[in-house]
């Protein structure tokens, strides 16, 4: 399924959970997107529609996603780069994802007993140009735009090709509901 196109099943094949989004779409299009998660490659060989962008919601997965935004005023990733070393921290080492305007997503598995929401606009504690996408309460958590998606024309490459960390606790200590 891939020959240019997003490739659900290798995100599935990591044992997370997708969702369809409209071909060149970040946003699902449609309330009730939640429930439309394929867990199987036989659902995603019988649902998925050639093109459909992804959609990896933070709930099901029990993700936490850090968006690193990049303007030409504020760099997330140095924002984080420069909370990591006020702190004395390492740069977290997790699957990244770059976005088709420079930022990353780093992915997380989110801690158990610790509420993360989702914030936009760069309005994060973690500091400007930083967004975070969490699984929320009740099944009302973020989503992250899955690699091989496109937007704008541009792909969303995976760029550190590793697994999943546990989200660092210094990190879910500052973004704790």
């Amino acid at each position: 399924m891939t020959d240019g196109h997003p490739d659900p099943l290798a995100l599935i094949a990591r044992g997370l959970a997708v969702f369809p989004l409209p071909p060149g779409s970040r946003g699902p299009g449609r309330p009730g997107w939640q429930r439309e998660c394929l867990r199987t490659e036989e659902e995603v060989r019988r649902l998925w529609r050639l093109g459909d962008n992804i959609g990896i919601a933070c709930w099901v997965n029990q993700l936490v996603g850090l968006d690193l935004d990049r303007h030409p005023d504020v760099d997330g990733a140095q924002v984080l780069a420069d909370l990591c070393a006020a702190r004395g921290e390492s740069w977290p080492d997790t699957f990244t994802v770059r976005t088709p305007h420079g930022g990353v997503h780093l992915y997380f598995r989110a801690p158990g007993g610790v509420v993360i929401g989702s914030t936009s606009g760069g309005r994060s504690r973690l500091g400007p140009g930083i967004d975070t996408r969490g699984p929320g309460r009740g099944g009302r958590g973020g989503y992250l735009i899955g690699p091989g998606s496109v937007v704008d024309g541009k792909r969303y490459v995976v760029e550190v090709d590793t697994g999943i960390r546990a989200l660092p606790t210094w990190l879910a200590d500052l973004l704790a509901l």
